[in-house]
């Protein structure tokens, strides 16, 4: 007897995962919907302490995140097909990965036609998706990257254009951004989420305080245990925070050779 296949919807509109999970089961009435979830973080939770189903419909946005943060957290070995109202980019993606993926307002036929898909592709014997690669794809070689930050400055609001920073750097406990015209600016983000918001063919976190931009450095200087030392202008107020780490200065010699 084959078991029936299992189901978790992944969506952070109520009206949409409903609408969902009446298509699936008008499609097939033996499909399990094993779980509907809403968030990242509940998401992240519930594959921490369930099996994986069969098959997976993803939102791409959730209240809390891309929903692609989920795979940061916890290994997703289902096969998935994405909803989506509006994403060209990860169209194009889902397209050279042949991954399904359904716009909203997602109607039966499109439905029926991804279910089958995945029936062909699968037989419910082995899952056909590699998201750490689909993963790298989407967020890395075909993202859009931050062009400008808005920022607060006293009770206005200004935009700050990523092509005029030339470095961010952590102070006490706050984040700043400091420009080709020596302004200093305070961030709304930690370093972690700001390099992921930066084209990393202009941009390298060199350490743990600093993030700089590749028109920023004016000079390299030779350091110990094969560390290198960054004189930036506009000049940094601590020149010996300015050094890139053990750990990272092979990534920087080959990121200074792209």
């Amino acid at each position: 007897m084959k078991n029936k296949m299992k189901v978790v919807i992944i969506e952070d509109e109520a009206f949409a995962a409903q609408r969902l999970r009446k298509m699936i089961q008008e499609f097939n009435p033996e499909i399990e919907i094993v779980a509907e979830l809403e968030s990242v973080a509940e998401s992240v939770n519930w594959f921490r302490t369930n099996p994986n189903p069969d098959l997976v419909f993803l939102d791409i946005h959730l209240e809390d995140d891309l929903s692609f943060a989920i795979f940061d957290k916890v290994h997703v070995s289902s096969a998935i097909i994405f909803t989506t109202a509006f994403d060209e980019y990860a169209i194009k993606a889902f397209k050279l990965k042949s991954i399904d993926y359904l716009l909203k307002p997602i109607v039966h036929e499109e439905l029926a036609a991804a279910l089958k898909k995945y029936e062909e592709l699968t037989g419910f014997m082995h899952n056909a998706l590699e998201l750490q690669s689909l993963y790298d794809l989407i967020m890395n070689k075909d993202r859009k990257y931050r062009e400008r930050f808005s920022i607060a400055v006293g009770s206005k609001i200004k935009l700050l254009e990523v092509a005029d920073i030339a470095y961010f750097f952590a102070l006490d406990k706050g984040v700043y951004a400091r420009t080709f015209q020596g302004h200093t600016y305070l961030m709304d983000f930690p370093l972690d989420k700001i390099t992921d918001f930066l084209n990393p063919e202009r941009f390298f976190r060199i350490n743990r305080k600093y993030i700089v931009s590749l028109n920023a450095i004016a000079n390299m200087v030779a350091y110990s245990r094969g560390r290198i030392k960054l004189e930036l202008a506009p000049a940094a107020d601590d020149e010996f925070e300015t050094i890139v780490s053990v750990d990272r200065s092979a990534d920087f010699r080959i990121w200074l050779n792209r």
